[in-house]
């Protein structure tokens, strides 16, 4: 599975007899996978439906699956409410009594409010079961959907991630060949240091000894190996297949590690400037990894 990001869309409509439905399922970022469903009423089932269907196909990232479902007018039975129908009767009747009003009409009685309503019944098993079936298919083509919309985000992210890690191996390998000029400077700068002081009673043996213990501690050679593995294994991740938002985010701090301590242990400006470099890209490829599932 190529590189996946977490933001998305997807839609499906269907139809079965009278019933009509859409599914709507978008998504954003998350540290872990949160499925939530709405749906209307009695179609309770479908919540677990959208859950593991959502569960298969994603690992990361707040999925949200909607479904609307109407009937079409006058698909259903309706009933006469015998009870409203009497309680305006009786309203009326003093009325009529007294001459103050003519005798009620029937079509004009079935024309007040709550005398004729839709009848409550439900759908018969079998019948709700293949309603429920059809919609569940639905919100499998809407996940779908929003499935290749992360992935096409995915590969837009595969792009600025691939060049942002480029932009690091270049700046590893700008760091190495100014990290050979590190002993010469350091020991120029402390035997220029000792002179001030103590003038030409230090001897050439102790200023080598001084600043070749200096430029020890000043080696960061083992930072770049460890860079340079880091650069690996993020091409590594980024060309593999499955959710490695999780690992690049890992990776990113151990990036960041290893460029601080870089940056700690230059003894050259320049050297410095692209630890600078370095962390400002890391920075850049941090927020990026946040989108990856």
């Amino acid at each position: 599975m190529p590189l996946s990001g977490m933001t998305g869309f997807g839609r499906a409509e269907g139809a079965l007899g009278a019933w009509s439905w859409a599914v709507e399922a978008r998504s954003v970022n998350g540290r872990n996978l949160e499925v939530r469903f709405r749906g209307p009423p009695g179609f309770e089932g479908l919540e677990r439906v959208a859950r593991e269907q959502a569960q298969a196909k994603f690992q990361r990232g707040q999925v949200t699956v909607g479904v609307q479902a109407k009937r079409g007018e006058g698909a259903g039975a309706v009933r006469l409410n015998l009870d409203q129908l009497e309680r305006y009767l009786a309203a009326g009747e003093p009325y009529v009594a007294a001459g103050r009003a003519q005798p009620p009409r029937m079509d004009g009685l079935l024309a007040l409010r709550g005398v004729i309503e839709a009848a409550d019944g439900q759908e018969d098993p079998e019948a709700q079961a293949a309603l429920e079936a059809a919609i569940a298919a639905s919100i499998a083509v809407a996940l779908d959907g929003l499935a290749a919309a992360r992935r096409e985000e995915g590969a837009a992210l595969a792009a600025v991630l691939g060049g942002q890690v480029d932009r690091i191996a270049e700046l590893v390998g700008t760091a190495q060949g100014q990290a050979a000029e590190q002993p010469a400077t350091i020991k120029e700068r402390f035997q220029r240091r000792m002179v001030e002081l103590a003038g030409d009673a230090v001897s050439e043996d102790r200023i080598l000894q001084e600043a070749a213990a200096l430029a020890g501690k000043a080696d960061i050679r083992e930072e770049l190996d460890r860079l340079t593995g880091h650069v690996a294994a993020a091409r590594g991740l980024l060309a593999g297949d499955g959710g490695v938002g999780r690992r690049l985010d890992f990776l990113t701090q151990e990036f960041m590690r290893e460029a601080n301590t870089l940056c700690s242990k230059s003894a050259l400006g320049a050297l410095t400037a692209t630890g600078l470099d370095l962390k400002a890209v890391i920075e850049q490829f941090r927020e990026q990894v946040q989108n990856v599932e």
